[in-house]
């Protein structure tokens, strides 16, 4: 049992979200509890928006920039004063090694967190992929940095790992998530059906041949003229719609087993609006945004509910940005009540549903209690195998 409580900053640069977060923890792997203290964020979706989707290039120097910023943020409450003692050339030479490739943020972390005292930290975690390249690195590279200066350890986490793991924050305090478990991991960047028997014993049992379902809700909104990210403004728009109005596939539901496809899906949708003049695709926008998005969701909800069934799981869980998505929420909810009798059902809020750097601490901590260790120098041989299988 770990009756001590542990602080632990986390940090999340996967994508376009510059997040940094700071939970405290304590109890075991059968009863954690979590108290989210501070769950800052700076967004990059204005800057992305002209481009239609996320520019890895300018995505990092973005975060070269806000990194300090929000993280001092998060440290604000914890009253930190100028420290007392001057650092080492020696200290001082690492941290410039670590963040040779980010000037900006070396002169920024030189001036604003080198001369603050330690905060009371036990833990730095993370995310270490999958996601873009270029953003990960300046997040690792910048946890090292503080892991190096302030002599703590750190994790890196599997960003999916973490969004699976915010579920716990939703939870009572002392509560566990009850296994087996099926978790629906749907994102920009995935859309995954894992099996859970126990914390740290997954089985991927399906996964998207193509698009992801986020990625397929970004390029109909991009179709429909929407603004980026095109998932909440479909389902903005969705509401005023007819669902029925058009009937696109159900893409690989009688494929027989738990894999995805939505580029048929897109297409369909594509096709449908060439056979339509401007005029006509402006009249029934709400319409094709319903009907698209009532097939992408049944998809996921009846491949979510048979893949429950066959694992006979005590528990299912939404997980990704997607699950910030009310009707998702609401659809598989409702299956699961009609369909799963006594199955639990977690979803995280809208606000931890989507990247976070809360996440990242919570699955932090769980990965701490699992006994796993890592330092500033380890890290960098660790991330660099996981990112650079990505790319």
């Amino acid at each position: 049992m770990e009756d001590k409580k542990i602080k632990i900053l986390g940090i999340e640069t996967s994508c376009d979200d510059t997040a940094v977060a700071l939970i405290e923890a304590e109890g075991d792997l059968n009863s954690p509890k979590f108290y989210l203290l501070k769950n800052e964020l700076s967004s990059q979706i204005k800057m992305h928006a002209e481009y239609g989707g996320v520019v890895p290039g300018l995505a990092k120097r973005a975060h070269s920039k806000n990194l300090v910023p929000v993280l001092k943020k998060v440290l604000e409450d914890e009253n930190l004063k100028k420290d007392k003692e001057s650092p080492s050339k020696e200290k001082l030479r690492t941290i410039e090694t670590l963040l040779e490739r980010e000037p900006e943020l070396f002169e920024d972390f030189k001036k604003n967190i080198a001369p603050l005292e330690k905060p009371d930290l036990g833990l730095i975690a993370v995310t270490q992929g999958p996601g873009l390249g270029p953003a990960l690195w300046v997040g690792v590279n910048f946890a090292r940095t503080l892991s190096a200066w302030w002599d703590i350890p750190i994790l890196g986490i599997d960003h999916m790992e973490g969004h699976v793991a915010v579920n716990l924050l939703q939870i009572e305090k002392g509560s566990n998530i009850e296994f087996p478990a099926l978790a629906l991991a749907v994102s920009g960047g995935h859309t995954q059906l894992i099996f859970i028997k126990d914390w740290f014993d997954y089985e991927l049992v399906g996964e998207t041949l193509d698009d992801a379902v986020g990625e397929a809700f970004d390029k109909i909104g991009r179709l429909l003229g929407l603004p980026f990210p095109g998932g909440p403004h479909i389902e903005k728009l969705a509401k005023s719609g007819d669902e029925k109005a058009f009937k696109f596939p159900r893409p690989m539901l009688s494929s027989g087993n738990y894999n995805f496809s939505f580029s048929g899906l897109k297409t369909a949708v594509l096709y449908k609006t060439k056979e339509m003049s401007e005029e006509e695709i402006e009249e029934n926008k709400a319409d094709i945004a319903a009907s698209f998005q009532a097939a992408a969701l049944e998809t996921l909800i009846t491949k979510t509910i048979s893949a429950a069934k066959e694992y006979n799981v005590d528990s299912v869980l939404l997980a990704g940005g997607v699950a910030a998505n009310k009707e998702l929420q609401k659809g598989l909810g409702q299956n699961i009540k009609k369909e799963l009798s006594g199955t639990r059902f977690y979803l995280p809020s809208i606000k931890l549903a989507t990247d976070n750097a809360a996440m990242i601490a919570t699955a932090g901590y769980l990965r701490y209690l699992h006994g796993e260790k890592s330092d500033w120098k380890t890290m960098e041989a660790e991330s660099g195998k996981v990112i650079n299988e990505e790319f």
